[in-house]
């Protein structure tokens, strides 16, 4: 199985599966003398862990960080730095049961990548899903969290925007609010009305989507490259390879389509010496280089396809079944994509700072 690598002059590759002893990922082209510890790392981690509240999966897991490789440490660093050479993450799998799938492991899950994993490699693990798992995706916050410290001055925060048809109110947006509630949302109100409307999903063994937007500030002009390596391109990339992912748009994205030429476009006055946009409709990026503003990106999250109700699909051999997927499930995993999102964010903005800095000093 191959692809399981991204970025250029940083590379992160993730290993693991969801049911087996562990998972991680290398970062390759970190530069060196940056601070690291696990602590550090840790406390990204801690955003994505399962089991912290009732509309999340129950699956209790410490998502441990361990630094393998890369970090070095002696008495003229003054504490652990990165060496310049591939850091090695390992988290440890520790709540595993297997045993839940095991009426499934002839069947093909609806909404699942069972059928097409089977369909290219002719085999694959039905053991949560193996690679297809959003259990990877603890890779990518520990990897975030090493990009993170080659961006300094760059802050990334992202929020749950929606959840099933419920929006929020923007004119609620507050940043304080996404640390003070289970489902990242920076809408107080909503968080109230997302815990009945989620309870109620969860109770009837149903799922919901959900819409996360993510914005970086303090990103300067000029990252990015026309024509093949545009910032955008390379966020949306990033984006839709999360697990679960089915759409992502830039700024006003989808509905500047609905705008004309006059509202789109974000024009630009003096203002205390430097050109200042009055609108950020291009979400920070124009021509695929970034314009100074804040980056925003939003993307969909499709609801659990593991769910308790009986769905119709078809089995290994052939054979028409009906399949109802037990084990412990987020009702909504779009919550638990929120510090995914954040850190394939940095991912992306560290390794087109590197870029950046090759091409043009």
């Amino acid at each position: 199985m191959s692809h399981n690598s991204f970025g250029h002059l940083l590379r992160v590759t993730t290993f693991g599966e969801s049911h087996g002893p562990a998972l991680g990922c290398i970062v390759d082209g970190c530069p060196p003398n940056l601070p690291l510890t696990a602590d550090y790392i840790q406390a990204f981690l801690d955003k994505r862990r399962p089991g912290q509240s009732r509309f999340t999966t129950q699956r209790q897991e410490p998502d441990q960080v361990k630094i393998l490789s890369g970090v070095f440490e002696d008495d003229r660093t003054g504490g652990p730095v990165t060496a310049g050479t591939p850091i090695m993450l390992m988290i440890e799998n520790v709540d595993q049961r297997s045993k839940d799938y095991a009426e499934i492991r002839d069947k093909f899950r609806p909404g699942h990548a069972d059928f097409t994993y089977q369909a290219k490699y002719g085999i694959r693990d039905y053991r949560g899903g193996g690679r297809s798992s959003a259990r990877e995706t603890a890779a990518r916050v520990a990897a975030g969290a090493v990009a993170r410290k080659i961006i300094p001055g760059v802050s990334i925060r992202g929020a749950l925007v929606q959840m099933g048809p419920h929006k929020i109110d923007r004119a609620n947006w507050d940043w304080a609010q996404v640390g003070c509630n289970p489902f990242f949302t920076p809408d107080a109100r909503a968080a109230t009305f997302f815990e009945d409307y989620l309870d109620g999903v969860r109770k009837s063994g149903s799922s919901t989507g959900a819409v996360i937007e993510v914005t970086a500030s303090g990103v300067p002009a000029g990252w990015g490259a026309p024509l093949y390596g545009k910032l955008d391109g390379d966020l949306a990339a990033a984006m839709m390879s999360i697990n679960a992912v089915k759409g992502g748009e830039i700024g006003a994205g989808f509905g500047s389509a609905a705008l004309s030429g006059e509202e789109n476009a974000d024009e630009i006055r003096m203002r205390r010496g430097k050109p200042e946009f009055l609108s950020n409709n291009a979400g920070g990026i124009l021509g695929g280089i970034s314009t100074g503003q804040d980056v925003v990106v939003r993307f969909a999250v499709k609801p659990t396809s593991s769910i308790l109700t009986s769905k119709r699909s078809v089995s290994a051999q052939g054979e028409d079944v009906d399949v109802m997927t037990k084990g412990r499930h987020d009702p909504c995993v779009g919550i638990r994509a929120v510090p995914v999102g954040e850190a394939m964010m940095a991912i992306v903005l560290a390794d087109h700072f590197l870029r950046h800095r090759g091409q043009a000093g």
